[in-house]
């Protein structure tokens, strides 16, 4: 039975307990910027895996900002992160794992965050189908913050979502919804549809990370690809050179959109080797609570990443 048909057999059979077995562990208030990813192409491996690994660095080259008392700036970003899963029953399983991602700003010291960092725990309940989420809840505890570890940089991110066949082992639809504490707006959705267009080509259409995916062959894998990355923060002091950004512990919601290209290898199992480039076309510090958002003019951007499920 492939990855489709036991989808389209077995989604009848998920249940809403997961929804409130999570949820009972957070507070009222659901929050937290999507990002979840669908990727439900089939894979020869009939076991799921159990660690899932992966590092990623992007770099995105300098650019002036639109408001030029501001100068002009780079970023560099680094992401680490690896969870476990533990079977509760049948395809339900509990993940667990931990991630720390970074942002590094260069250029003109302009008073904005020279840097943004966030260190987080994922707890997760998953319906996983050939080793991948075709439903699930996922929360992610931690502090989002800039230099300081404080109280309030404490953020709980979280995201729900479940994919249904629209039309037998072709079109899949995903609905999705999540968001964060500190983010504006509060709660936001997500989702798309995957098309399945030949056993070589399909489109995943599947918001924050679209995707067009070629597979020439079982280790490669080529992507014209989307990605909108947003993440808010807790703030020190931003002391600008603009007279009307003056913030003291204030709400970054920090985003990074790009387009481009990438090429992934799976021959060295059972790691899989990413390297990508294309274009960052918006670079946003959005200090929305004081109205005032800082962009950059688009700039290019490459990006280098190591993933591994076992």
């Amino acid at each position: 039975m492939s990855l489709f048909d036991c989808l389209n057999h077995t989604m009848t059979n998920i249940r809403v307990f997961f929804v409130s077995l999570l949820l009972s562990a957070a507070t009222s208030v659901i929050a937290g910027p999507m990002t979840f990813e669908a990727q439900p192409a089939p894979i020869p491996e009939e076991e799921t895996s159990r660690n899932l690994f992966s590092y990623e660095t992007t770099y995105t080259f300098d650019s002036d900002f639109k408001e030029s008392k501001l100068g002009h700036g780079d970023s560099l970003y680094d992401d680490f992160s690896y969870d476990h899963r533990f079977l509760i029953t049948g395809k339900w399983y509990f993940r667990a794992g931990v991630e720390y991602e970074r942002y590094d700003f260069g250029g003109t010291d302009n008073g904005l965050p020279d840097h943004l960092q966030a260190a987080m725990a994922h707890v997760a309940v998953e319906y996983v189908i050939k080793d991948y989420a075709a439903a699930g809840i996922e929360i992610d505890p931690g502090f989002y913050f800039q230099d300081n570890v404080t109280g309030d940089a404490f953020d709980f991110p979280c995201k729900i979502f479940v994919t249904f066949p629209v039309k037998k082992d072709k079109i899949f639809a995903v609905v999705a919804l999540g968001g964060a504490l500190y983010q504006y707006p509060g709660v936001a959705p997500g989702g798309g549809m995957i098309w399945l267009i030949s056993d070589k080509l399909r489109l995943q259409g599947v918001f924050p990370r679209p995707a067009l995916v070629y597979n020439p062959s079982d280790d490669w894998d080529l992507r014209l690809m989307g990605e909108l990355s947003v993440t808010s923060f807790r703030t020190d002091d931003v002391l600008t050179t603009e007279r009307k950004l003056q913030l003291h512990n204030a709400i970054v919601q920090y985003q990074e959109d790009r387009a481009g290209a990438q090429v992934g290898y799976s021959g060295f199992k059972p790691f899989k080797i990413i390297a990508g480039a294309g274009i960052t076309f918006r670079r946003d510090f959005d200090f929305f609570r004081a109205n005032q958002a800082k962009r950059t003019d688009l700039a290019p951007y490459v990006r280098i990443a190591v993933e591994a499920k076992f």
